[in-house]
């Protein structure tokens, strides 16, 4: 263990973070996301919701400042937003993340929402795919990696 780094940051997890440059991105699959057939690079943290890994993560980096926008959840389906039970999840989850968000970089912009085709093909072409145990409906995220200055 190390003081002041969050016990859910894998060894494994860190590394990936650490070997990051600047606008690559990572993603993070909720337990239904599809990582292993998008992207070789997978890290495991079964049984770890995003919300709590973004919270972990945020302090030890940085947000890509040159986009406009660094963080990008996946934007549901037509379909899938007349369900109302996923449709309010999907709310609670953006919303969650907002505010994490906002804690450690009050000055980011909004979250933006992908296609979820395009999020796939962004999850092709990321640094690395974190597959949680989050069970919550379109809870995938993708965050880039800025400039890290000291």
């Amino acid at each position: 263990m190390l003081r002041g780094i969050s016990p859910l940051l894998s060894p494994r997890l860190l590394e990936t973070l650490y070997r990051m440059g600047h606008h690559d991105e990572i993603v993070f699959g909720d337990a239904h996301f599809p990582g292993e057939s998008c992207n070789p690079r997978i890290i495991r943290a079964d049984g770890l919701d995003i919300s709590s890994l973004l919270d972990a993560i945020l302090p030890l980096f940085v947000l890509d400042h040159v986009m406009k926008q660094p963080v990008m959840m996946m934007g549901p389906l037509p379909e899938d937003l007349e369900n109302p039970t996923i449709a309010a999840d999907y709310q609670k989850v953006e919303d969650g993340y907002s505010a994490i968000i906002k804690k450690h970089y009050p000055k980011t912009s909004p979250i933006a929402q992908v296609d979820k085709y395009d999020f796939y093909d962004r999850t092709k072409k990321a640094f690395a795919v974190v597959m949680t145990g989050d069970v919550r409906i379109y809870a995938n995220l993708i965050i880039a990696k800025g400039v890290t200055t000291w």
